[in-house]
């Protein structure tokens, strides 16, 4: 069986486990979805899934940037309890090479494949750790990029890709690099539903389909000749709304093959959907009703869509208010297959499949967030909301004002008093950034904080 590994988490009944498809979009705002409320732009496929299943309203990425929201998403755990998940994000060739999830990590991939699950993760990696990364983490596949972003068209080799100046990362297949010709988010999901295809009948699988989409070069599906002229990817003058309308479509056109594949299979009710995005969206995206984007830890900047389906399992057309973070994805899932965590297992976030399949929310959350860039802190509880951004402390009620526009620091200094306080605690238990290039193994010298 693809991926068998000997563990305690292993169970007779297997092929009886639902597959996990993963679908986590990057940069993409809030509301740039029909079922979170966007005119102008057509997403039925995603649209589809909520309709099948349930949406979340308060759901947050762990970062306002991408490799330390994924640090969180396969470690299930605040991504500053390892180096890699201080980088905000990992953008040098330095960091990329010295920079690693720890060896034994239980990963998300890692924990499905002991249990018998064939693992793959099709798209972004931005993790580090070398060629080898996503399959040292856990994946049994990889089909994708390793850096933060990634060409629509142009698919150099590996040598092209290591000049400074050549517009796009290589694609690799494992730990070869490939040249296919075609759209990035197409190519992606060709492989995806390739890879459900190719896995036998009895075989489960967890598959994680990371697209580039819509993150930056802003280039629609007939932008071939427009990637030609650009020499790097950050060229601002290459987007625009319009463009932008395109990949978010694309990308649903993209997700609605990948489900036909799983309909085509037969898989489409043996099969858990998750979608969700790495962060909040970037200077095209619509984050309606929320204020802020990527880099900031205002509403807009790290909330973000949460849809789950389950067909026969999960209640269908249902909003849920529940609060909930990218790191609680792994437990999550992990209960929704029934799969026994491993001793050294430890999760920050909090197994929600009781209030996804149909209980009521859990108790309010306390969750906690900061970010480098403008030294910015965080912390949601319950309704309140402390934020330290540009040098100024504010205090919000987000069930009254999810704006965040009524500062009620002086109207409650108690309450700011004291989320202050516990963001001070919750601060010292994690790693300081001044570890984010500590190349050797931080147990050795931190292991109260793990």
């Amino acid at each position: 069986m693809l991926g068998l590994m000997a563990t305690g988490a292993v169970r007779a009944d297997v092929a009886a486990r639902p597959n996990v498809l993963f679908l986590l979009a990057d940069d993409r705002g809030y509301a740039d979805l029909g079922c979170y409320g966007r005119r102008g732009i057509k997403t039925p496929n995603i649209d589809r899934l909520a309709a099948e299943g349930v949406r979340f309203t308060q759901a947050y990425a762990n970062s306002a940037v991408c490799s330390a929201s994924r640090t969180a998403i396969i470690t299930g755990r605040y991504q500053y309890r390892t180096p890699v998940g201080l980088a905000e994000p990992i953008a040098t060739d330095e960091e990329q090479v010295t920079l690693s999830l720890p060896l034994g990590q239980p990963t998300l991939p890692s924990i499905f494949k002991a249990a018998g699950y064939h693992t793959a993760l099709i798209g972004k990696w931005h993790l580090a750790g070398g060629v080898e990364g996503p399959r040292r983490a856990g994946y049994d596949y990889f089909y994708g990029f390793h850096p933060g972003a990634d060409d629509y068209f142009r698919r150099p080799t590996a040598k092209e890709a290591a000049e400074k100046d050549y517009q796009g990362a290589a694609l690799y297949e494992n730990e070869t690099v490939i040249q296919p010709k075609g759209y990035l988010t197409d190519l992606l999901a060709d492989a995806a539903a390739r890879r459900i295809e190719a896995t036998p009948a009895a075989n489960p699988f967890l598959i994680s389909l990371h697209f580039n989409a819509p993150h930056w070069p802003w280039e629609g599906p007939g932008d071939d000749a427009k990637s030609l002229k650009l020499k790097k990817l950050r060229d601002e003058d290459s987007g625009n709304e319009a463009i932008y309308a395109l990949m978010i479509e694309a990308m649903d056109r993209a997700i609605g093959r990948v489900l036909d594949s799983l309909d085509r299979t037969g898989r489409g009710r043996d099969t858990m959907v998750v979608f969700t995005s790495d962060n909040g969206g970037e200077r095209y995206s619509d984050t309606w009703p929320l204020i802020g984007m990527k880099g900031e830890l205002l509403e807009g900047g790290i909330r973000v869509p949460g849809i789950v389906r389950w067909p026969g399992h999960i209640p269908a057309g249902k909003t849920l208010t529940q609060v909930a973070v990218g790191m609680d994805w792994a437990p999550t899932l992990m209960a929704a297959a029934e799969l026994a965590p491993p001793a050294d297992f430890h999760p920050d976030g909090e197994d929600l499949w009781p209030v996804v399949s149909g209980a009521a929310p859990v108790h309010p959350r306390r969750l906690f967030w900061r970010y480098k860039a403008s030294e910015q802190a965080a912390v949601r509880d319950g309704d309140w909301k402390y934020l330290k951004l540009g040098g100024r402390e504010y205090l919000f009620n987000i069930a009254r004002d999810e704006r965040e526009r009524a500062d009620h620091k002086k109207l409650e200094p108690a309450v700011l008093k004291r989320l202050k306080a516990d963001y001070d605690e919750w601060n010292r238990a994690m790693l300081p950034y001044s570890l984010s290039t500590f190349s050797e193994n931080p147990k050795d010298h931190f292991a109260d904080r793990y």
